[in-house]
């Protein structure tokens, strides 16, 4: 499911869309396939006839309901989950039937932090934590893929947006001559 474009401002675009890792689909896989598994091995193995019959009905119905819990619903959630890193914000998405969204906007990043454990670094994600200036703290990203990409870029784009916002200092030195020489301020924001 790709994420609205509609919640975007005028000016804003998209650097980074991610899912979490496809290591969340791991599980899945392997409930589907030991669900197989468990059918053919039932229908191969069970004997004939009315005995048989049932045990094969019964050992389907199970694979069918682990499938749709176990496999279904977690790709479900990986799905819809979506971090995605704006040149404004970063937008934190989740939900199958209700949805929760977080924005955290470039300015209110403080800080933003990586970790990996040996099985992580070895499959290429991790977890990102990013800490902002607000009464909710930090949002903690599990499972992002290629995290040390993902937090460089993430420095990259607070740093592009402050230098974008604020007043070098050849600008400011202008403001301060023009102030003394008793000149009107000029729009800088051009």
């Amino acid at each position: 499911m790709a994420f609205p474009e509609d919640v975007l401002t005028e000016d804003e675009h998209v650097v980074l869309h991610l899912h979490p890792h496809w290591k969340a689909l791991l599980r899945p896989i392997l409930v589907v396939l030991l669900g197989v598994a468990a059918v053919v091995a039932g229908w191969t193995l069970l004997p004939e006839g009315d005995g048989g019959t049932i045990a094969l009905y019964v050992i389907a119905g199970l694979a069918l309901v682990l499938a749709f819990w176990l496999a279904l619903w977690p790709f479900l959630v990986w799905r819809t989950t979506h971090y995605l890193f704006t040149n404004e914000r970063v937008l934190l998405q989740q939900g199958v039937l209700s949805r929760d969204r977080r924005d955290i906007p470039l300015t209110r990043i403080n800080d933003h932090a990586m970790s990996q454990r040996f099985v992580e670094r070895m499959l290429g994600c991790g977890t990102l934590t990013i800490e902002s200036a607000g009464e909710r703290g930090q949002s903690v990203l599990r499972d992002v893929p290629s995290v040390g990409m993902v937090q460089t870029k993430l420095y990259e784009l607070v740093e592009a947006h402050h230098d974008k916002h604020s007043l070098g200092d050849g600008e400011m030195r202008e403001i301060l001559a023009d102030m003394r020489d008793g000149k009107p301020l000029r729009d800088t924001t051009s």
